[in-house]
């Protein structure tokens, strides 16, 4: 007896699904023997970048590692992305759609205090003034890692059905000559400017981030917003100087300033809605004055305006000028507001977070958790823009230590378990695999 076409149909179907099925288990296979394979070639070039770590928008010597390793692949290779950024390009041999993996270089100026045989013993330029540096917040693992996924996923170019772009991201932590009057630009949102999401245009979009206070090898993720926006706020308070025996004759600007300090505190807990969403606003230096006994004529303040959704944070601005504003005012004097806008809230999509959870399960041999709203800011968040993203935390604080107690990221003794980097690589490499598997059938 024929089939009918409907049952040839479902068949053909059933049968799709299970060769699909096929191919990314053997892929996950082949990219796990691959990554253990390939560590002490991911430990020697971390290492080697942890002791030779530059600040942002200085990285040449790592993004001309960088470039060497990935020719040495036969990848199509782009120098000079946002002044020293890498970016690369894997055509898989079957048609499919893009993802995009990225990775961030720049190290802080931070002196290291560990006695590791690789402690990093380099200097470096930081607003003009010499500084120790060290990466202080895992970019030389990040870098590491990506390389090695570049190499895994190129040799399964005559099986992967779409394309593979690699980021390597200068100025994640800032440019070091940065400019006072924030005409600044950070590498991601440098990259994105210059058209690197255009050609070719990603579908998806993957990171990860190594992370003090987890155990290594295991993975946090977070659907929805993930870290913090992160804007510069800057104020000036103009006064009148006069004697401090005689303030009557002049206008105090640090009486207005304490006071400007007080008020902002009621912008987040009288102002702002915070049952979705928290928010802060904090000062960070106060300066004004010059001798014990004069009332300066102007006090300057800086500080950070951090949120996880554009609508609060733009609220958050409004509120700020007005409270400074008035608050000066009512004391005679006149302020100054800047706000500097510099890294947007990272939002995973929640769809692609959803989809690829099994994806980090398997990666992180089911040791991953959904984890807390991070303070900090991430300048994935530009790329996360242009397309669906996903940004995960990979921890690094050897399992045998008290989580509390590790020292965080961008502190001088940050330390990275090694033992963790492998699991980043099966990570990165398999959410790029499982996308371009799962999503290869139905791509125009």
């Amino acid at each position: 007896m024929q089939l009918t076409r409907i049952a040839q149909a479902v068949l053909l179907t059933l049968f799709a699904c299970h060769a699909g099925a096929t191919t990314m288990e053997s892929t996950r296979t082949q990219i796990a023997e691959q990554a253990q394979k390939l560590e002490p070639e991911l430990l020697e070039t971390r290492r080697d970048i942890h002791a030779h770590p530059e600040l942002g928008n200085t990285e040449k010597r790592t993004s001309e590692l960088v470039a060497k390793q990935l020719k040495a692949m036969g990848l199509e290779v782009k120098t000079g992305v946002a002044r020293t950024g890498v970016v690369a390009v894997l055509k898989g041999a079957l048609p499919g759609p893009t993802v995009a993996l990225r990775a961030d270089m720049d190290a802080l100026p931070v002196k290291e205090v560990s006695d590791l045989p690789f402690a990093s013993k380099a200097k470096g330029t930081y607003l003009d003034k010499e500084v120790d540096v060290m990466h202080a917040c895992g970019h030389d693992a990040h870098t590491a890692i990506l390389l090695s996924t570049a190499k895994i996923l190129t040799g399964m170019r005559d099986t992967l059905p779409g394309t593979v772009v690699f980021y390597f991201q200068p100025a994640e932590e800032g440019p070091s000559d940065f400019i006072p009057d924030g005409k600044n630009t950070w590498g991601a949102k440098m990259m994105v400017e210059e058209g690197v999401m255009k050609s070719p245009k990603p579908d998806a979009v993957f990171g990860l981030h190594v992370w003090a206070g987890v155990p290594a090898g295991q993975i946090t993720y977070r659907p929805g917003p993930t870290l913090a926006s992160s804007d510069d706020l800057r104020i000036k308070i103009l006064g009148k100087q006069t004697h401090a025996g005689r303030p009557w004759d002049g206008i105090d600007p640090i009486t207005v300033g304490a006071q400007t300090i007080v008020g902002l505190q009621t912008v987040v807990s009288r102002r702002t809605d915070i049952s979705s969403f928290p928010s802060v606003v904090s000062i960070g230096t106060i300066n004004g004055g010059t001798r014990y006994n004069i009332i300066p004529e102007s006090v300057d303040m800086t500080g950070t305006i951090r949120s996880y959704d554009y609508g609060i944070r733009q609220k958050l601005h409004a509120d700020v000028r007005q409270t400074v504003e008035k608050i000066a005012e009512s004391g005679g004097a006149k302020a100054d507001v800047t706000i500097i806008e510099k890294y947007d809230p990272t939002i995973n999509n929640p769809a692609l977070t959803e989809k690829m959870l099994p994806t980090l399960k398997w990666a992180a041999k089911d040791d991953v958790v959904q984890g807390p709203l991070v303070g900090g800011a991430e300048d994935f968040s530009f790329f996360a823009k242009e397309a669906p993203g996903l940004f995960v935390f990979l921890g690094v604080t050897p399992r045998d230590q008290d989580m509390s107690k590790d020292a965080p990221n961008h502190n001088p003794g940050f330390f990275v378990d090694e033992s963790a980097l492998v699991v980043g690589v099966r990570t990165l490499a398999s959410l790029a695999t499982d996308y371009l598997y799962a999503n290869a059938q139905t791509d125009k």
